[in-house]
């Protein structure tokens, strides 16, 4: 019988520090673009970081928290109650249940899963 082989132990090991590696670089890109005030770009770094870290509790809530930082700053009230709904469940339900590819901003439902792009779909499926 043909068993298939799962990832060995150092391999999701890379895998996770290839994911929070390019985390912390969207994460990177989007204060850099904050300090630029630009408010819309510097979201999208957040929400492609928010894909990333969205099964890691300490990752998934700060993605959240930088998005309720750009909303406070467009006093966009929507976005801020958004956020922070979305960030008690992401501290309580990251490591239960996500849906993959949700952006996390207040604009889409917390539940709608999404397609993932595809120059993040290669370091999510290494950790699978």
């Amino acid at each position: 019988m043909i068993r298939e082989s799962r990832p060995t132990a150092s391999v999701r090991l890379d895998g996770l520090k290839v994911l929070v590696g390019a985390y912390e670089q969207e994460m990177s890109l989007g204060h850099d673009s904050l300090a630029r005030g630009r408010l819309d770009e510097a979201f999208a770094h957040f929400e492609r970081a928010h894909i990333l870290g969205q099964r890691r509790t300490l990752l998934h809530t700060r993605s959240h928290l930088a998005m309720l930082r750009v909303g406070w700053l467009r006093r966009d009230w929507r976005e801020i109650t958004g956020q922070l709904g979305r960030i008690v469940a992401a501290t309580l339900l990251s490591r239960l249940w996500v849906p993959t590819g949700n952006t996390g901003g207040a604009n889409v439902s917390a539940f709608k899963r999404m397609p993932v792009p595809e120059d993040l779909r290669h370091i999510l499926d290494d950790l699978r």
